[in-house]
Parts: C-alpha cells; structure tokens; sequence
C-alpha cells in the first residue's frame, strides 16, 4: 500500500516524453500494464509532447514545469526519461519532495552523482532504482540459466560486444557533454550483464578510446574496458561505430565449456557430459520487460527485494568512469564504492 491512506496503486508520473525512441510512452504503456501501478501524469517542457501525451493517454495530468509536478500532481512515483546529464538533478529534486524515482539507464554520468542521488533517497526514505530493463532479455536470462547450472563451469573470461560501421547520428546521445560518451548507451547494458554474470568484487579497470573518423560528434567512436575480477576472472567490454568485421555479442569462456552468441534467437553452448565434448543450439528465453516493473510494484506494495538497487547501478557508472580515466592515464585504474 501507498502512502496515500487507503489507496492499493502506486501513482507514476513520468518526466520526458520526447519523440526519440518514444521511451516516455513505452513507460507510461508498462506501467499502465502492471498490476499495481497506475500512469497518472506526464511532464515535459515541450507543450506539444504533453498534448501528444494527453492524445495517447487520455485523462491524465500534464504538466511543462517539474517544479509544478511534483508540487500538484497526485503520484507517489517519479519516473525520469530525459538526456542523462539531468538524472541526477531531477532525481534529487523528485525524492527531496518526497516522490520514489525510476530512472532511466544510465543512472547519471559521475559515481559521484549517484553517490548524491542514493544518499537524497535514504534522506527522504524513498525508493532510487533504475531502469536496466535488459536483465530481463532473452539472451541474457538464457545465459544467465546455463552459468547458474554450472554446463561450463566457472567463468574465467567474458567478452562483449556491441556495433558497426555507421555515423552515430546528429543528436545528443552522440554529445558527450549531454551523453556522457560512446560508453553510455548500450555500455551501461553491457556493463550490467557482465556485473551480474560474473560474481565478486572489480579490482581494476583498463580503458581504452579511439577517435579516429567520425569527428563531425564528440562522442568516441570505439571505447573498451577490460575488467579484471578478484577471483581472476576477466570481463572485456568493446562498443564501436568503426567496426567494420561483426563479432559476437557474447564469447564466455568456463573451466567445463563455452557460449558464444551472435543473436539471431539461440546461442551455441559447447560443454562436456560423461567424457563426451558437446555443442549444442540453445534457443533464447522469451525476454520479460515488464517484469522489472512488476518488481517495482512489489517492492513498494508488499516490500519484495529491490531487483534493481541504485548501488548496483552505481558501479556500472563507476566502471565506465574508471575506463575513461585509465584512457586518459594510460594506466590500469581501481573502481570506486568496489
């Protein structure tokens, strides 16, 4: 239950309903699908995103001041989708004024920002989570399955990789200042996989950066971090728009086996059983989105576990972090909060 006396909803308010990917709209449409949330309000800056809000969503509250929202609009739940360098700030904003916040991924640009943000939250007693809905991918579930079985035994080496040849278009995830650089698209994704495949802490991080061709942006046009686990365990993560040769998304290496995936629905495990080398097509898990949402609902209704807890989500920015600055150095570089 709610704050709200008597209520068995938790009201969300989304902050950002710019026409990019629509990711306003896909949130408000999972949680008007969650049993247990309620879309209940949009705010954006832009007077006619709020109308196209009020098209799709008829009977909601809209708001073009963030300020007004949270000082007027009937929610227990702030969930942010705006440009990542103002996660932090509006996320401060929604929790001192007593609203519990989603964010979308990346949780900010610096650990320090997401060190702010978990300490507002714990301040006002609110909820802080963030949106990293591909743990609930297909592949990844399926990975995830096969690693917990133990078919390839113990994890010694992963390898990840997302890109192409291609201009990484003419907006703001392609400005650093505004994005935080290449890393912070489908690096907080990758970053996140790896975090929770691979247990135990980050001992140090190695960065490397290429900018090369597309000079017409100032994101990087290749980044790379190589982590190093305490257990000896390394995970190297790779994302580029100047790869002209593919390369699987995922290369796991075990003491019993291998997985390796190039998409395209199923993924090859190569194990042992009783002597015998195998090689077998898994086909991937059905992806579940909406299930980071229904953990949302539970958390703040009937106090289930928090799926995605903001200190998770802190290391992944203190990763990527930490690859930038060993670029820089030249250095290999320790992990903050690890």
């Amino acid at each position: 239950m709610s704050e709200r006396e008597g209520t068995k909803s938790i009201r969300a308010g989304i902050i950002g309903y710019g026409p990019a990917f629509n990711m306003g709209k896909r949130h408000m449409e999972y949680i008007s699908q969650t049993e247990g949330l309620e879309a209940a309000a949009v705010c954006d800056l832009d007077p006619k995103r709020t109308e196209a809000a009020k098209q799709d969503f008829p009977g909601i509250q809209t708001y073009n001041d963030i300020g007004e929202m949270l000082r007027e609009a009937d929610i227990d739940l702030a969930v942010i989708v705006t440009p990542h360098n103002t996660h932090a700030e509006l996320a401060i904003q929604c929790v001192r004024a007593g609203r519990h916040v989603v964010v979308e991924k990346p949780m900010c640009i610096t650990a320090s920002e997401a060190t702010s943000m978990i300490e507002a939250a714990k301040e006002a007693g609110v909820m802080l989570s963030v949106f990293q809905n591909r743990r609930w991918d297909g592949d990844y579930l399926t990975i995830k399955e096969l690693v917990q079985r133990g078919l390839i035994g113990d994890l010694f080496h992963v390898e990840l990789f997302s890109g192409s040849y291609r201009h990484p278009g003419y907006w703001w995830r392609s400005d650093k200042k505004v994005s935080g650089g290449a890393f912070y698209d489908w690096g907080a994704h990758l970053i996140d996989w790896l975090l929770n495949l691979v247990p135990g802490r980050v001992v140090s991080v190695t960065g490397f950066v290429h900018k090369l061709v597309w000079h017409d942006v100032t994101n990087e046009d290749q980044v790379q971090a190589v982590l190093r686990f305490e257990s000896g365990a390394v995970g190297d993560v790779q994302l580029s728009h100047i790869a002209r040769a593919p390369k699987p998304r995922w290369r796991i290496l075990g003491t019993k086996g291998a997985i390796v995936d190039r998409g395209g629905g199923s993924l090859t495990m190569y194990t042992e059983l009783n002597g015998l080398t195998m090689e077998a097509e898994v086909k991937h898990k059905d992806g579940n989105w909406l299930a980071y949402y229904a953990n949302i609902a539970g958390h703040l209704l009937r106090g289930e576990p928090l799926a995605v807890t903001p200190e998770s989500a802190r290391r992944v920015i203190a990763i990527m972090e930490a690859a930038e600055k060993s670029a820089k150095t030249g250095r290999t570089e320790p992990v903050p909060y690890e």
